[in-house]
C-alpha cells in the first residue's frame, strides 16, 4: 500500500468506491471486450443498484466503457455523451448472489466488430476493483498490472506451453493463477506481467493447439 492508497484516487467524485472504481470496471470490461462496445447492458447488485442515480456510477461506468478516466472531466455528461456517440445502453437493479460484493456489476457487452463478453466485477474500496468473472469462467482480475486471460484445454503441458513461449519472447509473469471448470475440461489462466504483450504475440498465441482464446487486458490504474 502507498501514499495514494490511502488518500484516495484523483477522480471526478462524490465516491471513490462508487464513481472512480466503477470508471475503472467499465475500463478494464471494455479492455475485455477489445474496446468501446456498441451495446451495454448492465446490472447493478447491492450498494450499486440501489444508490447508482445519486453516486453517478451508472455515468462512471459508461465513461470507462468509453475509455476514460476517472479523473476525466466529461464524466458528469457520459449519459448524454455516450447516447451521442451511438452507444446503447441500459442500467437495471438485480441480484448477483449472497456472495457477490455489494459494489457489483455485470456487463453484457457487445463491439463494434460483434464480439461479445459478459463481465462480472466489483468496487472493493478506494477506487481498487476485481473482475471475478469472464463468460462463465472463474478469474481474478485487479487492473494494476496488463494482464492475459488465455481459455485452454486442461491437459498436462498447456501452461508450460503458454509460460515458455512468453518467456522466449522476454515477457516477464509477474503472477498467475489457473481456473479450470473441471479435471480435463476448460481452463483459463490469467497471467500478470510486467508489460504490455504486443498484439502479434497475442495472435500467434491463439495458434497453439491447447489454446482456445487469448486476451489482452492493459492496466487501468
Amino acid at each position: 500500500m502507498n501514499l495514494f492508497d490511502i488518500v484516495g484516487p484523483v477522480m471526478i467524485g462524490p465516491s471513490s468506491s462508487h464513481t472512480a472504481g466503477a470508471c475503472r470496471l467499465g475500463l478494464l470490461s471494455a479492455g475485455i471486450l477489445g474496446g468501446c462496445p456498441r451495446k451495454a447492458e448492465i446490472l447493478l447488485h447491492g450498494s450499486f443498484a440501489h444508490t447508482y442515480k445519486g453516486h453517478g456510477t451508472d455515468r462512471a461506468l459508461l465513461a470507462g466503457l468509453m475509455g476514460w478516466k476517472p479523473d476525466d472531466a466529461r464524466i458528469p455528461q457520459a449519459l448524454e455523451l455516450a447516447r451521442e456517440a451511438g452507444i446503447e445502453y441500459s442500467f437495471k437493479p438485480g441480484d448477483l448472489g449472497t456472495m457477490a460484493h455489494p459494489n457489483s456489476v455485470l456487463f453484457n457487452l457487445i463491439g463494434e466488430d460483434g464480439g461479445t463478453c459478459r463481465v462480472i466485477g466489483a468496487s472493493i474500496g478506494g477506487g481498487q476493483i476485481k473482475v471475478t468473472n469472464i463468460d462463465g469462467f472463474p478469474v481474478e482480475l485487479t487492473g494494476v498490472l496488463p494482464a492475459l486471460c488465455v481459455t485452454h484445454r486442461d491437459q498436462p503441458g498447456a501452461i508450460a506451453v503458454v509460460s515458455t513461449y512468453l518467456a522466449h519472447k522476454q515477457i516477464n509473469i509477474a503472477s498467475m493463477r489457473v481456473f479450470r471448470e473441471g479435471k480435463g475440461g476448460i481452463a483459463t489462466m490469467v497471467i500478470e506481467c510486467d508489460q504490455a504483450v504486443p498484439p502479434e504475440l497475442v495472435k500467434h498465441m491463439e495458434e497453439f493447439g491447447v489454446v482456445h482464446q487469448v486476451r489482452f487486458v492493459d492496466k487501468v490504474l
